[in-house]
């Protein structure tokens, strides 16, 4: 796919940070933009916004831990568009981890999975039947990361086994339309080379109100990039960070070279996948990633 005029593109967690990013670079492309997201304020600013750039998009709220919220998600779309050419499955969370794992309240870890995995497969469930059943080039692109997919960063033991479970999911789903032999595309993508600078660290703000956060866990200090920048500042050390438009065009340029990994790294983050590929052919003990 190289040209994504009038091309409909459906992205989750499309309000902010990444998804929001490939929005707007995606109706700079003469796309339209489909915004899907459970953040009803921010949802109705990016298509105001989309619009004035005379855009032609819709947004819906969509809760990607809810089935039958993206059933409804991809009926509005088909009886607005009557196709679909780009899913961006995006929407994800962090549950702010700190301390030990084997302290984490339980509905920490059921709050990650169901969006940052669950979500994916809702997604699937949702998208797949009406993409392959068009029987037309599309793609199905993932927002995965490299804490889970490569590396195992200790710090945030739910959101790096949710992110692994999500690149299990999407490698697997690639290979079953590869034996279908179908014109759908699945791409994984992996927002980076550095931490990239979204809302992500600030989730809480949409945490359901079924699954509430113990407020005497002990806080990780970070939530925001720029609390980490002077975390690391007081150690002396800098932070390099990556803007989310830079993802999206990435993004949007592995798409058109129909590329699976869309995975750029830092040479301290590929150095350190090497390290783990090695400890795990090797059977040596390994050691934490120092990927910062």
């Amino acid at each position: 796919m190289k040209d994504f005029t009038n091309k409909v593109a459906v992205i989750t967690g499309g309000a902010s940070g990444v998804g929001r990013a490939i929005a707007f670079l995606l109706a700079k492309e003469g796309a339209k933009v489909v915004v899907a997201d459970i953040e009803t304020a921010a949802l109705e600013r990016t298509v105001a916004e989309l619009e004035s750039l005379g855009c032609e998009c819709m947004g819906q709220r969509a809760d990607v831990t809810d089935a039958s919220s993206m059933n409804a998600l991809v009926d509005a779309v088909m009886a607005r568009f009557g196709a679909m050419h780009l899913v961006f499955a995006n929407a994800g969370v962090g549950t702010g981890e700190a301390g030990n794992m084997w302290d984490y309240e339980l509905n920490d870890w059921e709050w990650g999975f169901r969006v940052n995995t669950w979500g994916l497969i809702h997604s699937i469930n949702a998208f797949l039947p009406k993409l392959v059943a068009q029987n037309e080039e599309a793609h199905f692109v993932v927002t995965g990361s490299g804490n889970g997919a490569f590396l195992m960063l200790p710090n945030t033991p739910i959101y790096t086994a949710s992110k692994a479970a999500v690149q299990a999911i999407t490698e697997n789903l690639h290979y079953q339309l590869q034996a279908t032999q179908s014109p759908v595309k699945v791409n994984a993508l992996f927002p980076g080379p550095h931490v990239v600078n979204t809302g992500i660290f600030n989730s809480e703000r949409n945490r359901p109100e079924s699954l509430p956060g113990n407020p005497d866990k002990p806080d990780s200090g970070i939530h925001s990039v720029e609390d980490m920048k002077a975390i690391m500042a007081q150690y002396d050390m800098q932070l390099q960070t990556t803007e989310p438009e830079e993802v999206a065009a990435f993004a949007i340029q592995g798409i058109r070279d129909e590329s699976f990994w869309i995975s750029p790294m830092s040479d301290k983050a590929r150095a350190a996948f090497v390290a783990r590929v090695d400890s795990i052919l090797n059977r040596t003990t390994p050691t934490v990633p120092d990927v910062l």
